[in-house]
């Protein structure tokens, strides 16, 4: 019979710390039906010290949602509220390298509220 070796826990406890992290660090899906959590980063307006422009969110992943009107949901949350955002559409024949106007629906895992917004001001081939 071995002896309990605390290293051995230690050891199992960092590398199951670090695939949660690495599996939580994921960038935004990116295909439909795709969800990963993240966290929110900062809460603000569409237009950067422009109060009713609309809501923009930030989030760890280094996803981002818009929208020209102001969203309670998306305004109620805060920095680090954990959230799961799955990818509900994608925008056809974009041109090469412009990926806008991925629409993502989240759903702050704190207030149990969800929204569906795009990730920019402008589809693909817009603005």
């Amino acid at each position: 019979m071995s002896a309990f070796r605390p290293g051995y826990l230690f050891t199992a406890i960092i590398t199951l710390a670090a695939a949660t992290t690495i599996a939580h660090a994921a960038g935004p899906p990116t295909r439909i039906g795709g969800c990963t959590k993240t966290n929110v980063k900062r809460i603000t307006t569409r237009l950067v010290d422009t109060p009713g422009s609309g809501s923009a969110v930030y989030f760890t992943n280094g996803g981002f949602q818009v929208s020209y009107d102001t969203v309670p949901s998306v305004d109620g949350s805060r920095p680090g509220d954990p959230v799961r955002m799955c990818l509900v559409w994608m925008p056809k024949d974009c041109p090469p390298g412009d990926d806008r106007g991925k629409v993502y629906k989240t759903t702050n895992l704190r207030t149990n509220r969800s929204w569906e917004l795009p990730d920019s001001h402008h589809q693909c081939g817009g603005a």
